[in-house]
């Protein structure tokens, strides 16, 4: 049996309990298909980066020259705080052989479309390396892309 390819992945999405409203978003597929071969390095920007559980929603209020993570009702800025513990996780990061990331789909911190501000940090500091939303995965056309780049 190969070696598990070492993939950074959401939390939520291995039946975590971090989201805003304290749920999951458990991706059975990652966890039963993919989960023999993979080496998931689990990541929760919000949570990681010291916020409660369960917290406020947030947005991501989009600027072309930087995104900012705002809560929806008393509209306390999140980035700075976020950047700064995402500069440190992505330091720790650059020493592990990722292969790929799996984000969270219109996640404010970890989405790809718009980019969440983790997702953001994390393309331009690994941006040879494949990433893709969750749910893309069950596309068999983008599933097999995904994982091509991931074996490459």
């Amino acid at each position: 049996m190969p070696e598990p390819v070492r993939i950074l992945v959401c939390a939520c999405l291995l039946g975590e309990k971090v989201r805003y409203d304290g749920g999951h978003k458990r991706d059975l597929f990652l966890i039963e298909t993919m989960g023999p071969f993979v080496d998931w390095v689990r990541v929760c920007p919000e949570v990681d980066c010291g916020l409660p559980v369960p917290r406020e929603a947030m947005r991501l209020v989009v600027d072309p020259k930087r995104p900012r993570l705002v809560t929806n009702i008393t509209g306390i800025d999140h980035t700075d705080r976020m950047e700064r513990w995402a500069k440190a996780r992505l330091d720790e990061l650059s020493a592990l052989d990722l292969r790929g990331y799996i984000c969270k789909k219109d996640s404010p911190s970890c989405g790809r479309e718009p980019a969440g501000v983790f997702t953001r940090m994390f393309i331009d500091r690994f941006p040879h390396l494949p990433l893709e939303e969750e749910g893309c995965l069950a596309d068999p056309l983008l599933r097999k892309r995904f994982l091509r780049r991931v074996k490459a």
